[in-house]
């Protein structure tokens, strides 16, 4: 494997990652959500740690990002809007590669959930660290950013290759598919939510999802299929795209 992972769970319903480099060595915390945890997954695996790469600002993603600096000595790398609340050593967007090791990662413009957020995706490993954007059968909120913006996030996202091993920030499938449910009949859907329920009640993760998994049954990227029923036919993927995001932000289920 060119990048192992190793995946946490840490603060409510978080999850953090460490990633290495297998021919390099060199490692990366992707964004810094509890400090204590992240230093104790290094501790765990054995590793120092060269760099955090930061998906957006929020403190449950950057908040760490002092203490994990101040322990390793790593490198901070995000968009600009980590200043907000911690310094960054490098500024990246959308169109930029960052190299851990000998492993690229192309960092994809996924603004939406906040103004300047970025994903980051190594085409070699087949993995796609998305931070809020993209959930497993979500999407993440519009703090930020516009239907329209966020449509095109996900779209980019969506283009990946089905295979591609998405990792998000939350483990929020099992409210995700409540909510999918409720304005989606297909069977692909069914039979995952009722593969969400019953992993999450035997205590298992749901994540890392896939982009294939996601276009089939996550009603954000279905959103334009869904439009008719629900109505809106005639509408653009964005506005049919909106139109879903408002029904979850007021689902009661």
């Amino acid at each position: 494997m060119p990048l192992e992972i190793r995946q946490f769970a840490c603060l409510s319903d978080n999850y953090g990652y460490l990633i290495r480099d297998s021919a390099s060595g060199k490692t990366a915390a992707i964004d810094t959500p509890d400090a204590e945890a992240v230093l104790a997954a290094l501790k765990d695996a054995g590793w120092g740690l060269d760099y955090i790469f930061n998906t957006h600002w929020h403190p449950d993603h950057a908040g760490g990002n002092a203490a994990v600096k101040a322990a390793t000595g790593c490198e901070i790398i995000g968009p600009q809007e980590v200043t907000r609340i911690a310094p960054l050593d490098r500024v990246v967007q959308g169109g930029d590669t960052v190299a851990l090791g000998e492993t690229a990662f192309q960092v994809i413009d996924t603004k939406g959930h906040t103004a300047g957020h970025v994903s980051y995706y190594a085409k070699s490993a087949g993995a796609a660290f998305v931070g809020d954007t993209l959930f497993a059968l979500g999407c993440g909120r519009l703090f930020e950013g516009t239907p329209e913006t966020m449509w095109e996030s996900l779209s980019r996202l969506a283009a990946l290759p089905a295979e591609t091993q998405v990792y998000c920030a939350h483990e929020y499938t099992a409210s995700n598919a409540r909510f999918a449910l409720s304005v989606d009949t297909s069977p692909e859907l069914k039979t995952r939510a009722e593969a969400v329920f019953a992993a999450r009640e035997r205590g298992e993760w749901t994540v890392p999802t896939s982009i294939g998994a996601e276009r089939a049954a996550n009603p954000f990227l279905r959103a334009p299929q869904l439009a008719p029923g629900l109505g809106l036919a005639g509408v653009s993927d964005a506005e049919a795209f909106a139109a879903v995001r408002q029904a979850k932000d007021e689902f009661k289920g």
